[in-house]
């Protein structure tokens, strides 16, 4: 079993900056895990931002050069550092979890992730 807590939402004006955090809790230490970042606006689909796997990093084109992911792994946390951020950037902010890919190919699908946080809200003003 495994639980997402995701913190560091809020709102901030455009050109400002958040983290998003989210600890990985996990019974066992028997796997490492990708994280994964996603986002969702109402009445649209929940959208790829960004994954760490292992030490493999991806971003969507929308926050590349914006957005940095990173992990701790003496803290079983992973980080979104979002800088420069735009109105559209505006949305719940879920983190997800599933034991490492072995194809970057299943980065950017939800299916491909077993556990997700409840998400924290984003808001940027303009």
């Amino acid at each position: 079993q495994v639980q997402l807590q995701e913190s560091g939402g809020g709102l901030v004006q455009a050109g400002g900056s958040l983290r998003l955090s989210c600890i990985v809790s996990a019974r066992s230490s028997q796997y490492y895990y990708a994280v994964g970042w996603f986002r969702q606006t109402p009445g649209k689909e929940r959208e790829f931002v960004a994954v760490l796997n292992w030490n493999d990093r991806y971003y969507t084109d929308s926050v590349k050069g914006r957005f940095t992911i990173s992990g701790d792994t003496d803290k079983n946390t992973a980080y979104l550092q979002m800088n420069s951020l735009k109105p559209e950037d505006t949305a719940v902010y879920y983190c997800a979890a599933t034991p490492l890919f072995t194809s970057s190919y299943d980065y950017f699908k939800t299916t491909s992730y077993s556990y997700w946080g409840q998400g924290t809200q984003v808001t940027v003003s303009s």
